[in-house]
């Protein structure tokens, strides 16, 4: 009964964490009380306060204790309900019984540091603090919470190497670390780990993507406006993974991109915009069928747009603006939404660029594999990612 219970605990919780409900006052607390499942602000109502500390954990109260001392400003006064040892009346604590399995102070305006006996909090499955003021580093004690899946610490003010306990987080699955100032290279192991959304935007890695980068099982990679050089791995798609998004975008990479990209028969949106990629549009893009979204422009790419790439029937939105392309077919202006060709090479249209900056391509000698597709050879790649997944 009691694990009944818990699982639906967990589901009224990721309902509400869903909604937002408590990212703004932070006033939800979840358990279970003698008359079952409660939901509400502050303690349990089925229960007196006076029996409270007896169903807490002294580990859960010494963890969040410790942290409250090293959290130096709350603006909201999210931490005066931060007070004795019914940690489950605290705001922005989620517990299953007198256990805390879940955090969120998302956009609670704190700042301080994190503490090592946070790892004491063994069944932890979310960690929500996006749009605080934390700093530091993450505690190397981080890889004890054996339960932590979620883990969210985007738009805060983390600094320095990418934090590699994280990947040693057991259980881990969703990874958000955007809008943060973390530098140097993404480590290989990373897009090892078996995490279904990897969110590194809006830092400031450098060095080239990971060769592992293929082998990732996420459904969701972003890599957006960091300033990544090199080349996309040609590892990119061969295991046939479930990605839906790709965002490479606002980068410093170079080269083409691999006619593996075929094998993301799932992909929903592609953007590879504002870099420096060169040559043809791979044929294979062709067989991207669940395509919604294609983004090329501000890239150095030339040649004709291929004819099947616009004949995708899912794709409402096809970017290519201020390349270097000389043509392409009539079924593009059937794109649903928008088709952007302004800024290229192609004869006859408006808002192109000038014939002198057309005398010129970029990358013009550049030879990049081509595998022409029709129908047959979508197929050949589909059964080679069927071949390839586990």
């Amino acid at each position: 009964m009691m694990r009944k219970k818990k699982g639906t605990i967990f589901k009224l919780l990721s309902l509400f964490l869903f909604l937002g409900l408590s990212a703004g006052d932070y006033g939800i607390g979840v358990g279970i009380g003698d008359g079952g499942v409660w939901v509400g602000g502050g303690g349990n109502p089925n229960s007196d306060p006076g029996s409270a500390p007896k169903q807490q954990t002294n580990a859960a109260y010494s963890a969040l204790q410790s942290w409250k001392s090293a959290i130096t400003e709350d603006p909201s006064g999210v931490l005066k309900t931060w007070v004795g040892e019914d940690v489950c009346s605290y705001r922005g604590i989620f517990c299953s019984g007198s256990s805390v399995i879940a955090i969120d102070l998302n956009k609670a305006n704190l700042r301080g540091t994190f503490v090592k006996e946070l790892s004491l909090l063994s069944d932890l499955t979310i960690l929500h603090l996006n749009s605080n003021r934390f700093s530091g580093q993450i505690p190397d004690s981080f890889r004890n919470l054996d339960s932590l899946q979620e883990l969210d610490l985007s738009n805060n003010r983390f600094s320095g190497s990418f934090p590699q306990v994280t990947i040693y987080i057991p259980n881990l699955v969703y990874l958000d670390l955007r809008f943060n100032s973390f530098t140097g290279s993404i480590p290989e192991n990373l897009f090892n780990k078996q995490l279904d959304a990897i969110l590194l935007n809006n830092n400031q890695f450098t060095g080239e993507i990971p060769r592992s980068l293929g082998y990732s099982s996420a459904s969701v990679i972003n890599l957006a406006n960091n300033k990544l050089s090199g080349e996309i791995p040609t590892s990119f798609g061969i295991t046939g993974s479930k990605l839906k998004e790709v965002l490479f975008l606002n980068n410093q990479l170079t080269g083409c991109i691999p006619e593996s990209v075929g094998l993301f028969s799932d992909v929903e949106v592609f953007d590879v915009s504002f870099n420096s990629l060169m040559g043809h549009v791979p044929d294979t893009i062709s067989c991207l069928s669940e395509i919604e979204v294609l983004n090329l422009a501000h890239n150095k790419f030339s040649g004709d747009l291929p004819d099947l790439v616009c004949s995708l029937r899912n794709l409402i939105n096809l970017t290519v603006a201020f390349n270097f392309f000389s043509g392409f077919s009539s079924e593009c202006s059937r794109v649903s939404v928008g088709f952007d060709f302004t800024g290229n090479c192609i004869p006859g249209k408006g808002y192109q660029r000038p014939q002198p900056d057309c005398s010129a391509i970029p990358g013009a000698s550049l030879s990049c594999l081509r595998i022409p597709a029709q129908p047959l050879t979508c197929a050949a790649i589909l059964g080679l990612k069927a071949a390839s997944s586990p």
